[in-house]
């Protein structure tokens, strides 16, 4: 792989969401705080979240007309329509929007007194909530997790897959490894290292199909991912894609390894899998690099497991690590950076 090959990835955000970002106020009813809303209020953020009815009543274990129900309720008692109904779902006005916003905001607030209730700030007791992608989470973070609970028995961490890379409090998180800064005032916002992405096959693939290059793609299988979809961001990877034969999509990042290890095609992987034996790197002139950031809210970061959490991350995930330097490698000698995928893997 050579320099040439570096993408450095635009804006937009390199992975898509159709999750609101507006930042309007918008809970100034005169009434609605001292109302009896707060039922309608629930339902109409789960509408939000989910997109549609039907999904949100699922969530919410209620059924269809009741969900449809408080939602002409809400928007009767603001005087204000939020939501439209539409074949394809349920789309947001513009103060739908900025409704949806200004309660993510509330309830990100709500959650973090009642975490702060739970345990007083200056001690490392309580649990922290940290939206990381499975693939970092399970190679990075759980190995260090079992060191880190030796020194902090009373920190739990919860972790979760993110839904939305954007936005935190859309992931009700106190602290998220993100792919973009977040310049927001309330925000605390720490550039780290880069995640290297390249095409990969495994050596069973290579055996059976020969080795890809630029003469030969088109006879050649790919895997593919949603996760993959933003416009810009992934260009050269599509236009790889649409030179051979797309054979399989799958947007969960453990599974779509294992796609690509037991030989379905070849795959977009980060360059630390290449920790695995059996993938091989092909030199197609795709290289991807993103800036990974550690993002939380600032007054979060007053609690000790919160503050802790995110040292944690700076140091797993900045360029200190061999894997996440500017520059890609594809092999690292320092068993301390290796030990560990091994454990998971390869015992």
């Amino acid at each position: 792989m050579t320099d040439d090959m570096d993408e450095t990835i635009p804006e937009p955000h390199p992975f898509d969401t159709e999750a609101p970002s507006i930042t309007r106020r918008a809970l100034d009813h005169e009434r609605l705080l001292s109302g009896d809303y707060w039922g309608e209020l629930r339902t109409f953020l789960w509408v939000a979240k989910a997109g549609s009815l039907s999904r949100a009543a699922e969530l919410l274990g209620s059924s269809h007309a009741t969900v449809g129900r408080e939602i002409r309720r809400l928007q009767d008692q603001m005087g204000s329509q939020l939501v439209i109904l539409t074949k394809n779902g349920a789309n947001l006005t513009q103060k739908g929007r900025a409704l949806t916003a200004e309660l993510l905001r509330l309830d990100q607030r709500l959650f973090s007194i009642a975490n702060d209730l739970r345990a007083e700030k200056g001690e490392a007791d309580g649990t922290v909530r940290l939206g990381i992608t499975d693939g970092l989470g399970v190679v990075f973070l759980v190995p260090e997790l079992r060191r880190f609970s030796t020194q902090y028995p009373r920190i739990q961490v919860h972790m979760k897959s993110p839904g939305n890379f954007k936005n935190l409090r859309e992931n009700q998180t106190d602290v998220i490894l993100g792919f973009s800064p977040d310049s927001s005032h309330d925000m605390t916002c720490r550039a780290l290292g880069w995640l290297h992405f390249l095409p990969i096959a495994s050596q069973s693939y290579v055996e059976r199909m020969g080795v890809p290059t630029h003469a030969n793609v088109q006879k050649h299988h790919f895997v593919d991912s949603e996760i993959y979809s933003a416009k810009g961001a992934w260009d050269s990877w599509h236009a790889l894609i649409n030179r051979g034969t797309l054979a399989h999509f799958c947007d969960a990042s453990i599974s779509y390894a294992m796609m690509i290890k037991v030989g379905l095609g070849i795959g977009l992987l980060a360059n630390y899998t290449m920790m695995e034996p059996a993938f091989r790197p092909l030199d197609l002139d795709v290289h991807i690099r993103l800036r990974l950031h550690a993002i939380a809210l600032t007054e979060r970061l007053e609690a000790k497991p919160v503050r802790l959490i995110f040292t944690l991350l700076e140091k797993l995930f900045g360029p200190q690590n061999p894997w996440f330097q500017e520059r890609m490698v594809l092999s690292v000698n320092n068993p301390v950076y290796r030990e560990d995928y091994a454990m998971l893997f390869n015992s």
